[in-house]
């Protein structure tokens, strides 16, 4: 059976908004929450993006039993895949064992700040995958020296390892994400339902992993309401990964989704009170082979709602 979670959107709301909409997923009966890791928001009229490993300590203090996953974290610019894996051990012990590190090659948008430059998909691959080895090697404990391509890792050592390593899961979008994936993760992440994924991720060694996917919904009574609410923060979405992980700032993102109309929003986004249609837009994942599915609610001001909706109508009708 396919599992339900909410997304703490770091770049639509600020961080205490972000712990008390955990809490309340949690009450409402989620699965799971998963948190976004930006610098960054997509768009100037999202106004956010605290710092995601804040937000997770303070999330694995106020839960109690929700998982928490970050969707995902970059460790191979911003973060130094060793400092990654001290974050993810702390934060597994924080939440007694209920933590999955999820990892990604990144975005311009959020990576560019360090100055570094933004080399091509090749290499990101290529230093995710060496970061990834790092962390395993740090969460396997003792002492880790590590001369690479493009990392040095010099006597690093984690004091505080929970007994049980966080699971690894990596982000793909195609063949050679897919790839890594299969042959170093604990489990697919993906945003798009498309079961190709999947059968490359099970042919390069993922077979029986877990899969996480994830989309955006906009709850509202009014559905009109939610449509323009929807255009408004999410219009960028529309773009496609490959210009998604391209693009340097909010500017350029506005000026990519500039054409991007309502109704294109629409046919791609849920939007508002009618539960049949959400469950019909989610219903792809599961086809997909998705073993778990994370919700984004459009609009940080407008959870309280949600929440409530979800609990009584939206989870009930999708484990249905």
């Amino acid at each position: 059976m396919t599992l339900w979670g909410y997304t703490m959107m770091c770049e639509q709301s600020d961080p205490r908004s972000l712990v008390e909409d955990v809490v309340r997923a949690e009450e409402a009966g989620f699965d799971f929450a998963v948190i976004s890791d930006h610098y960054f928001p997509w768009l100037d009229s999202q106004g956010h993006s605290p710092y995601a490993w804040a937000v997770l300590g303070a999330a694995a203090h106020a839960t109690r039993s929700i998982p928490l996953m970050t969707y995902v974290t970059c460790p191979s610019f911003r973060y130094h895949p060793a400092v990654v894996a001290q974050k993810a051990a702390t934060v597994q012990l924080l939440c007694d064992g209920r933590f999955t590190l999820g990892l990604g090659s990144g975005e311009n948008l959020n990576e560019h700040v360090i100055g570094r430059g933004w080399p091509p998909a090749r290499v990101r691959h290529e230093r995710l995958e060496e970061a990834i080895d790092i962390i395993r090697a740090l969460f396997a404990g003792g002492y880790v020296d590590h001369h690479g391509a493009h990392f040095d890792v010099s006597r690093a050592k984690l004091w505080d390892l929970p007994d049980m390593a966080p699971p690894i899961g990596v982000a793909v979008s195609g063949p050679r994400s897919a790839d890594l994936a299969g042959r170093t993760a604990d489990l697919m992440i993906a945003v798009q339902p498309r079961a190709e994924l999947g059968d490359m991720f099970d042919r390069a060694g993922g077979a029986g992993k877990p899969r996480v996917g994830q989309l955006a919904v906009s709850y509202d009574r009014d559905a009109p309401a939610a449509v323009d609410r929807a255009h408004d923060q999410f219009r960028w979405f529309a773009s496609g990964w490959t210009v998604m992980s391209e693009l340097p700032g909010t500017a350029a993102f506005a000026a990519s989704s500039r054409y991007v109309t309502p109704e294109d929003v629409r046919a791609q986004i849920p939007c508002g009170p009618d539960v049949e249609e959400h469950v019909r837009r989610l219903r792809p994942f599961v086809d997909a082979g998705f073993t778990h599915v994370a919700l984004i609610q459009i609009g940080g001001r407008h959870q309280a709602e949600f929440f409530d909706w979800a609990r009584e109508q939206l989870l009930p009708a999708l484990r249905s």
